[in-house]
């Protein structure tokens, strides 16, 4: 897996472009979001660098070297400074703090670890703290099936719905909870009509 990614990532176009997730944008723009925040599964940063411009402080990570090598080019192209750890999560110091704020835009892991790495997130973050969830729905295999462009995982355990994200993030008040089809542009990877889940949730006591 590892290799996959540090080989998309190491040309010099960003496979998923470098404008920020237009989701994430959007709740980002909206709620105003203050602290810090964590961004799993970050590639080549563009939804880390947007977050920095917004003046979070931003930690991410990711298991790509080259993914980090593209987002801290990013960074200098942007004029922002940004956290980013390589390697297994459960191995990285970014677990040994907390966040007001965690995003998960496409962060499709592999089924085994799927929960176990919500529940890890959940545990690191903040009271009152949010999240944002963007990510391919269990519909969406067969609008890959039709259009290979439009990326995302071919396995459906990878994948999300209503009732697994309510069951990963229990103790959370949900401001927003949907799946619909939505039409991607970002860079290469991600084109064309979509199914994904869209989840904003506000972390209880």
């Amino acid at each position: 897996m590892k290799d996959m990614w540090d080989n998309r990532y190491r040309t010099d176009d960003y496979a998923y472009g470098i404008a920020p997730n237009v989701f994430f944008k959007n709740v980002l723009d909206h709620y105003q979001l203050k602290g810090n925040i964590l961004l799993p599964a970050e590639g080549e940063g563009r939804n880390a660098v947007y977050a920095a411009k917004k003046g979070l402080e931003v930690t991410a990570f990711d298991i790509s070297l080259e993914g980090q090598k593209k987002a801290f080019k990013l960074c200098i192209q942007e004029h922002v400074k940004i956290k980013y750890h390589v390697g297994d999560f459960f191995n990285l110091d970014a677990i040994n703090h907390t966040y007001d704020a965690t995003a998960l835009i496409f962060a499709h892991f592999p089924p085994h670890l799927l929960s176990k790495y919500h529940k890890k997130i959940v545990e690191l973050m903040r009271p009152h703290g949010m999240i944002i969830l963007e990510g391919f729905s269990k519909k969406h295999l067969k609008l890959q099936k039709e259009n290979p462009n439009v990326g995302g995982p071919n396995n459906i355990d990878m994948l999300f719905s209503k009732d697994s994200i309510r069951k990963d993030f229990l103790n959370f008040d949900i401001i927003q909870l949907e799946e619909k089809e939505v039409e991607l542009i970002e860079g290469t990877f991600h084109n064309g009509l979509a199914s994904v889940i869209r989840f904003i949730g506000i972390k209880k006591e």
